[in-house]
């Protein structure tokens, strides 16, 4: 394993009932759990993570299916993949290193498991911070032509059949490399070092499976939960910070702040000068406001 981070970031696995979670933990002070998105690990916090562990004990984990923790087999409800389960692993991690009560950060798919984690445990999350998207329910049921061919990864990966294992197995460096490289805009170039370790991680077919069963949830039995919370009227209590680039398809799209402020109740943010892979582009800028955000979350 390649490792960016300063050796303060201690490295343990943690196992969440059953399912071994990779988790890194620097810094001291105030928990917050910073979670990547894909096709990424716990690195894409590299340059974030030392920033705010001046102020804060920062836990980075890689999320069920990816990186170095375990690829739990899932059946065709695909369920062992719902942000509910991605979530509750979380959770147990953060009672594991003692913290019942922390903040929550997360980038792209990490984002998703955070809003279901402030959904389903109100009362373990001081804080949240999504970095790039707005909520996979409004995704889904706002798309049209133009989220089709942006985001045309949501609905190739959710294909059945072993159609994107087999495609991506083929080649996943060339996979990796250039959904990346096509996401990113000026600001800080990604670390070559960062995505040798994505590709190394990705090339295990365990985790090409585990993340197609990731968007395949995303499509199907998340959107049950989704549903569910909107109908009973559930919406994310605590405050909520949306960063989001402005050169991306989500800050191209959509009235960030407008969609969130549906599914939160105290809900702030602004675009950074990047696209996608925020914590990357611009990693001063995202600790710098993630730090502001956090203060006083206990």
């Amino acid at each position: 394993m390649t490792d960016l981070l300063p050796a303060e970031f201690a490295h343990r696995l943690v196992d969440a009932e059953g399912v071994r979670i990779n988790v890194r933990v620097g810094g001291d002070g105030p928990p917050v759990l910073l979670l990547h998105g894909y096709p990424q690990t716990h690195l894409i916090w590299h340059h974030v993570a030392p920033l705010l562990a001046a102020r804060h004990t920062v836990v980075l984990t890689d999320l069920r299916g990816y990186g170095d923790s375990d690829k739990p087999h899932s059946g065709p409800d695909h369920a062992a993949y719902a942000k509910r389960w991605m979530a509750h692993d979380q959770l147990l991690v953060m009672r594991e290193l003692g913290f019942d009560r922390f903040a929550v950060v997360g980038h792209d798919r990490g984002g998703r498991v955070g809003h279901r984690l402030a959904l389903d445990h109100p009362h373990a999350v001081t804080a949240l911070a999504v970095l790039d998207i707005v909520p996979t329910r409004h995704a889904f049921r706002h798309a049209d032509s133009d989220f089709g061919l942006g985001y045309y990864h949501w609905y190739f990966l959710a294909a059945g059949n072993n159609i994107p294992e087999h495609l991506i197995g083929a080649d996943p460096g060339f996979w990796v490399r250039t959904r990346m490289g096509a996401r990113h805009h000026g600001g800080t170039p990604i670390s070559p070092i960062a995505q040798d370790e994505y590709v190394r991680c990705f090339s295990d077919p365990a985790a090409i499976h585990a993340s197609c069963e990731d968007y395949r949830a995303a499509a199907s039995i998340d959107l049950v939960h989704d549903d569910a919370d909107a109908a009973a009227g559930r919406r994310v209590t605590c405050p909520l910070l949306a960063l989001w680039g402005e050169h991306s398809f989500v800050g191209r799209t959509y009235d960030v702040l407008d969609v969130w402020r549906a599914y939160g109740t105290d809900v702030q943010g602004r675009a950074l000068p990047c696209d996608h892979y925020v914590p990357e582009e611009a990693p001063a800028r995202t600790a710098t406001l993630l730090d502001a955000f956090l203060q006083g979350r206990r």
